[in-house]
């Protein structure tokens, strides 16, 4: 364990260094990623967003610190997602088992709790032009739609969602198949962000059947517990689960195995103390508003 720990230190402080030696290593060296379709999405979100909060807040007396808060929260969402979709880390993802772990936790356990605490709904559909916005609420207030969201974010359903889709993606099949097609990795990546959205939207109280405070706790903590156990897997293992990484990232000085473990250590320890960071925010709000209200001294 301290290898590993003094492993990860020495990459993350030396990685300039050696991002260079993979270009003189004739290893592509990793740049942006500029997906139309992605930089579509990313854009879009933010504008709608813009949009909304703009014709929310002169509208609103009271509660502005509130909305300009939840405003901060999406946008620290929003650039979280950016930096795991668009900046280097996302060919680097294709090059080191650990880089490729560090995106996926972007991804799930930074970007989407604060896109979800950003409120994103009634942001972008204020965002939307009156024309648009009938309908859109219309179709959105629809049995259908209104019965498949209240499925989606049941807790146990959004939890076990959200636990099948990460063990499911790891297996080697999967995992070394998403490496291979960049369809299935589209895939991947909509699978890990759309249920970690539905996990994070029921634990945190928007879901449509919010769980009791000590439900919300287990959910947290079992999801903390089974992501640490898959971390602790690929952590300890001595075989390599993922071969398309064997010989990738020599020029980082890492072999498969050390690079396996690396991310595996990733998943288990700086993954696991954000659902602990989470749960511990989450019974500071509950204490906060259980507080009894200050008494007026004479």
């Amino acid at each position: 364990m301290r290898r590993l720990i003094w492993t990860l230190a020495a990459a993350l402080a030396s990685l300039p260094a050696r991002a260079h030696d993979v270009a003189a290593a004739a290893t592509p060296s990793p740049g942006w990623t500029w997906e139309p379709w992605v930089l579509v999405c990313l854009g879009a979100s933010l504008l709608l967003y813009a949009a909304g909060m703009l014709r929310l807040l002169p509208r609103a007396r009271e509660g502005r610190a509130r909305l300009r808060s939840q405003a901060l929260m999406f946008l620290g969402g929003w650039l979280a997602l950016a930096a795991a979709l668009v900046s280097p880390l996302d060919q680097m993802g294709s090059q080191l088992f650990s880089a490729h772990m560090l995106q996926h936790e972007m991804i799930m356990i930074v970007a989407a709790p604060l896109l979800v605490l950003g409120r994103p709904f009634a942001f972008w559909m204020w965002g939307l032009s009156a024309s648009w916005r009938r309908p859109v609420g219309a179709a959105a207030r629809s049995t259908p739609v209104q019965l498949a969201w209240t499925l989606l974010t049941l807790p146990m359903f959004a939890w076990l969602l959200h636990a099948a889709v990460l063990w499911l993606w790891h297996a080697p099949l999967l995992f070394e198949a998403a490496l291979h097609s960049e369809t299935i990795h589209t895939l991947q990546h909509v699978s890990f962000l759309g249920s970690a959205l539905l996990f994070w939207w029921a634990v945190l109280g928007d879901g449509s059947a919010t769980p009791r405070r000590g439900m919300t706790m287990l959910y947290i903590f079992t999801t903390m517990a089974h992501t640490g156990a898959l971390g602790a897997l690929l952590t300890w293992s001595d075989l390599v689960w993922y071969p398309s990484y064997i010989g990738a990232g020599e020029a980082y000085g890492l072999d498969a195995l050390e690079d396996q473990q690396l991310g595996g250590l990733i998943m288990w320890v700086p993954g696991g103390l954000a659902y602990l960071f989470a749960a511990l925010a989450l019974a500071a709000r509950w204490l906060g508003r259980d507080a009894p209200a200050p008494t007026p001294t004479s």
